[in-house]
């Protein structure tokens, strides 16, 4: 096994499942969609300690030095941003913005995805052999025109369910509305097969949704090792959702494991309650050769602070012949251990509860009944001889157990969502650029980075131009400090301990949305 110093690889969410007209369906939930199993994949990209680089194009140039390019020709320098093609709408927008948000978000991306059928990982890695680590790169082809900010704050696109917990008179309640909000963040993953960039030292994000009912900030806080901390509140005063990321890879031959590290923590104001977990493990198979498809597995603890209860999920692993796959199942119980609420579902789908008395009595109906076992094939056993990883079968959706209530289900995807790199319809209108909005985004916000927006575009030369040029300027100005021996100064977090933990944190220090950036860093 090695360990592998590196940026951000996130996974895939599915569609929901069918439910049957006898079971109870929470009336508060909008989020319905059709059923639909699958595999997703990520890339990785290699780096090591001393060099942080994210992607190159093409290994074909007569370029013996060890070290590739991404282009014949750097950029002369920064490019204006082009906002023309922002809004996916056909025209150019002239709506006046909110604060920072859109009257109307757009429905698709500028451009579709570029094709990937010609790159494969191996077809880079044994051009590379005998190089050292911080010179193996993945193309830009496998990135997806999204900052890893960006990619956090899609954690967002089901807040519904923290607005819905704050609302309810019992804790027991509310730890169900968290559980299904915590699990919600994990399905955004689903097939997305791209990688988001690696955010440069100082990038923000920032995004103001009013109709959602929340704003968030985040920031670039560390560059070795790579760490992203971020700050959501609810504009209705309800919720404060913040925390710090930074994944440990792991490469264990043919697949890589993505092990989390950072609290998640959330505020519930109205009831003086804090809420904290870690996600679970997200491991990709086959990252040399073969279909990639990602499990997520390990037990998330989300604790109450206040009362002592606890909610345990059990992601499953995929296991023999498939049949756990995407597979979440767990309790609520109090301070005392005592069980009080079942959970099940999978992550890709939708998420299921009931009361622990009716659970047990239907798995021993369901045992005395003995029904018979589909029958069972050879496709998801990891064998150790064979080149790949067997990418598991479609295992029947979520078995809804007479009473239960549903606590989330997965937004259904926009039609064109695989031209789109497989983007929710919350995700397209992340990177969404309307004129006028470079005016009040802070210097720094990943919409202002013009490798994105290029790619975004669909140019991908000058996607990789920028890129490089980015990353070229970024070493540049980490020499400059030390050669002047000063340390890098964050802006809007700062480093400190998780109020309720008291384990290592990155926290919010204010004022971002009095929005004085004179002292922002010059990073594009």
């Amino acid at each position: 096994m090695f360990e592998i110093s590196t940026t951000y690889w996130i996974l895939p969410p599915k569609l929901p499942c069918d439910t049957p007209d006898t079971v109870n369906v929470d009336p508060g939930n909008d989020s319905v969609g059709d059923c639909r199993s699958g595999q997703g994949s990520w890339l990785p990209s290699m780096n090591g300690d001393e060099e942080f680089f994210d992607a190159v194009t093409g290994f074909d140039s007569d370029n013996s030095s060890g070290e590739f390019s991404e282009a014949s020709q750097k950029a002369p320098g920064r490019l204006p941003v082009d906002t023309s093609k922002s809004n996916g709408i056909g025209e150019a927008g002239e709506r006046p913005p909110q604060e920072n948000g859109i009257q109307r978000h757009r429905t698709s991306l500028p451009a579709p995805m570029f094709t990937r059928s010609d790159f494969s990982v191996w077809g880079i890695l044994k051009k590379c052999i005998g190089l050292e680590l911080s010179k193996i790169t993945m193309p830009i082809a496998f990135n997806e025109p999204l900052s890893f900010l960006q990619r956090i704050t899609e954690y967002m696109e089901h807040i519904y369910l923290v607005h819905r917990a704050s609302r309810q008179p019992k804790a027991l309640e509310r730890m169900q509305c968290v559980a299904a909000f915590a699990v919600s963040a994990v399905a955004s993953q689903w097939e997305r097969t791209g990688k988001p960039f690696n955010p440069l030292l100082g990038e923000t994000y920032e995004l103001v949704r009013e109709d959602l009912g929340f704003r968030f900030i985040s920031e670039q806080v560390s560059h070795h090792p790579p760490v992203s901390a971020f700050y959501s509140e609810g504009l209705g005063q309800d919720f404060l959702f913040h925390g710090s990321i930074y994944p440990k890879l792991k490469f264990w031959g043919k697949s890589v494991e993505a092990e989390p590290r950072g609290t998640i923590t959330l505020e519930l104001l109205r009831h003086n309650e804090a809420y904290t977990w870690t996600n679970p493990t997200c491991c990709v198979h086959n990252v040399i050769i073969g279909k990639l498809w990602i499990e997520q597995y390990g037990t998330v603890e989300i604790l109450n602070h206040r009362t002592g209860d606890k909610c345990v999920l059990h992601f499953r692993p995929c296991g023999l012949f498939g049949k756990e796959l995407h597979k979440v199942e767990g309790h609520i119980q109090d301070k005392n251990k005592k069980k009080l609420f079942i959970i099940y579902g999978k992550w890709t789908e939708c998420l299921w509860g009931i009361d622990p008395a009716a659970y047990e009595s239907f798995r021993k109906q369901e045992r005395r009944g003995e029904t018979p076992r589909k029958s069972q094939s050879a496709i998801g056993v990891e064998d150790a001889d064979t080149e790949v990883d067997a990418v598991p079968e479609v295992q029947d959706t979520v078995q809804v157990i007479p009473g239960s209530r549903l606590l989330w289900r997965i937004n259904t995807r926009p039609p064109n969502s695989a031209q789109m790199y497989n983007f929710t319809s919350f995700t397209v209108s992340l990177n969404e650029l309307q004129t006028g909005m470079e005016k009040i985004l802070a210097p720094t916000d990943c919409r202002l980075r013009p490798d994105i927006r290029s790619m975004e575009n669909g140019n991908m030369d000058l996607a990789s131009q920028e890129k490089e040029r980015l990353e070229e300027k970024q070493r540049e100005a980490r020499k400059e400090r030390a050669k002047e021996d000063t340390e890098w100064q964050t802006r809007w977090f700062q480093q400190g301990r998780n109020p309720h933990t008291g384990t290592p944190d990155w926290l919010y220090s204010g004022g971002y949305f009095e929005r004085d950036f004179s002292g922002c860093p010059d990073i594009y």
